[in-house]
């Protein structure tokens, strides 16, 4: 993960753009955003930017945040199975089909702080308990290029709820598959010093992730059980402002047969400084976070009642990273400018029944940015640049440009931009079993590359908003599992620089409030080729969602329906996943002040769908779940 992971940006605007309060029925509420330089409202920046607030993600069910985010228009992780009980490794995030190869082509950022894994650039989505989100940003596109590296399909900022007086939350959920969720947090002020926690504990049986005419004697429930807790200190001192953030995360995961198995621990680290004078403002920042992850892999026999040790693998790792930020605003012009640097430690280690393999090492990548705005009439037109060590003694330049233009209800906004993604020390250097489905590592790959354009226009109403983009990307040397040999007992892929591809699509995202009612529909059409022709595997043509909601006097009804095309397993394109929908609900009632019952149900009617398919096996994703339990929001 690059330096610029750590987002100077959103350091800085996160403690100065808060959330507006949610708006009551009819209108929506006011658009927020911190990802452009100048923190502007209305979403005045040249990217599609969605914002989903805490009120919209307690109506959408979801044990994880990741859960969530699908109604999300292009969001996606690597597979199409849930982070509940994914492999830790297939949980990069992506958006607007470019793709992820476990490794996130998006930047995922929580306050700020990286979320990808320093050593793989995925995402640990159960490190983020979603009762501590206020805000979720999704920006689609690399159209600024502060963030640089991880971000060739866009940023996921998060924000944690401001510390308020006297604030106590706390939660309790049961449901089937013997889940059960708690949490609980606080949060106070003292003068200038304000300090909130949020812990949370999780476990669940989990469900069989093979189909029952399938399934054979090894076949087990596939589960998980973790415990994570965050605690944040801040000092408000006039201009001046301290931010001190800790988190942990400890989880065990049971994959489906007795040998593979993962666990994972990781804590986190930060601390930045911001002063602001007038127009002017700098902010410095750093994190140091410390990880180790453990994991089983196994040869399967074909009639899935045996199966024998492949390898062991453990790895240690850890990341460095600092940055610094100047910002200057005067309305008609702004600018930043910037540096960052982030060095990355890790090593796997695999032992096999006759050997032991180590691979890995240090990887050290810094940069430097500047960005510039400025408004001309209706108009502000925006350009920057990055220069970065991607480390592998390789640079590379990232420039963009933009502009909105905007006339009552009505604006229109473009971009085009150019940017990189550099391999992980994951895909340089540790090999990955799924099955009988082995991947191995590539020491000699080369960073990504995307060059891209985009135009879009939105209707910003009362009650009525609606946003439509298309978008247009090609990538170079993109990194992809390719096939070295396939047969039914055994399937070789290594990571590799493929032919480059082309990205090309259009979204459309439409909110809609009257009276007590909320409608909220996204959809994406994603065309991603290679230049053989081939799909890019593990992306659909079509996804889309669509959400109806009802609220009033402290009842709360919603229900939604996702929906995804069919798609391709692996660069082949010889296994086809077909299309499925899912139907999601969830019901609340007001008991008492702060003090709610809560009723979720994920996939309500039940539906099969396949989130993997080889010659020898096949994987299905969630069943129904369903969670009732009582929720506690308020203050003494």
């Amino acid at each position: 993960m690059s330096a610029c992971a750590i987002s100077p940006v959103l350091f800085l605007t996160h403690s100065i753009a808060q959330e507006t309060k949610s708006a009551q029925p009819p209108a929506l509420e006011p658009v927020r955003t911190t990802i452009t330089v100048t923190e502007s409202i209305a979403t005045e920046a040249p990217a599609s930017v969605s914002i989903v607030g805490r009120p919209e993600l307690q109506k959408i069910p979801g044990v994880n945040l990741d859960d969530r985010l699908r109604s999300v228009p292009g969001f996606s992780l690597f597979r199409r199975t849930s982070s509940l009980v994914a492999h830790p490794t297939t949980q990069g995030v992506s958006l607007r089909g470019m793709g992820s190869s476990g490794a996130s082509r998006s930047l995922v950022l929580w306050d700020g702080l990286p979320v990808n894994d320093p050593f793989g650039g995925w995402a640990y989505w159960t490190r983020i308990p979603p009762d501590d989100v206020e805000r979720v940003e999704v920006s689609r596109g690399a159209s600024t290029s502060v963030f640089g590296d991880r971000a060739m399909s866009g940023a996921i900022a998060l924000f944690s709820r401001e510390p308020e007086r006297h604030r106590l939350n706390g939660r309790f959920e049961a449901g089937n598959r013997n889940s059960q969720d708690v949490s609980a947090g606080f949060s106070e002020i003292w003068g200038r010093f304000g300090i909130s926690g949020q812990g949370r504990a999780y476990q669940t049986d989990g469900y069989y992730i093979v189909p029952a005419n399938r399934r054979g004697r090894i076949d087990t429930l596939a589960g998980v059980r973790f415990v994570t807790s965050v605690a944040r200190l801040d000092y408000f001192g006039g201009p001046n402002r301290l931010f001190l953030k800790t988190d942990v995360l400890s989880e065990t995961r049971q994959n489906g047969t007795p040998i593979q198995n993962n666990s994972t621990g990781l804590g986190n680290i930060a601390l930045r400084y911001q002063r602001q004078t007038g127009n002017d403002s700098v902010s410095f920042a750093g994190f140091h976070t410390r990880e180790a992850f453990r994991s089983g892999f196994a040869t399967i026999a074909a009639d899935r009642n045996s199966e024998r040790v492949n390898f062991f693998q453990r790895v240690p790792s850890e990341a460095v990273g600092v940055t610094g930020l100047w910002q200057h605003r005067a309305g008609r012009f702004n600018t930043a400018a910037g540096g960052d640097a982030l060095r990355v430690e890790g090593y796997s280690t695999d032992v096999f029944p006759t050997q032991r393999v180590v691979g890995g090492g240090p990887l050290l990548q810094h940069g430097v940015f500047g960005q510039a705005d400025f408004k001309l009439g209706p108009a502000r037109f925006f350009a920057g640049g990055r220069h970065q060590f991607t480390g592998q003694d390789r640079t590379f330049f990232s420039p963009s440009t933009g502009f909105v233009v905007g006339r009552g209800r009505l604006r229109g906004r473009g971009s085009v931009y150019r940017s990189f993604r550099a391999p992980t020390l994951n895909e340089l250097f540790r090999n990955f079993r799924a099955g009988n489905a082995e991947t191995r590592a590539n020491p000699a790959l080369k960073p990504e590359t995307v060059f891209g354009s985009e135009v879009g226009a939105d209707w910003v109403g009362e009650s009525t908003r609606v946003r439509v983009t298309g978008f247009r990307s090609s990538i170079g040397d993109i990194i992809t599992n390719v096939t070295l040999l396939s047969t039914p007992a055994q399937i070789i892929r290594q990571r590799r620089n493929a032919a480059s591809a082309l990205n090309r699509g259009i979204e459309t995202e439409i909110q809609q409030r009257w009276r007590n009612f909320r409608f909220d529909a996204g959809y994406l059409f994603v065309d991603s080729r290679v230049s053989t022709r081939q799909r890019i595997p593990q992306i659909p043509k079509h996804q889309g969602s669509g959400q109806l909601a009802y609220e009033r006097n402290g009842t709360l009804a919603s229900a939604g329906v996702r929906g995804f095309a069919a798609q391709f397993e692996e660069d082949l394109n010889q296994n086809r996943l077909p299309g499925f929908a899912t139907v999601q609900a969830v019901l609340q009632q007001r008991l008492a002040k702060g003090f709610s019952a809560v009723a979720a149900f994920e996939n309500l009617l039940d539906r099969e769908y396949l989130t993997g398919k080889t010659a020898a096996t096949i994987a299905i994703g969630a069943p129904r779940l369903w969670r009732l339990g009582l929720r506690w929001d308020g203050r003494n």
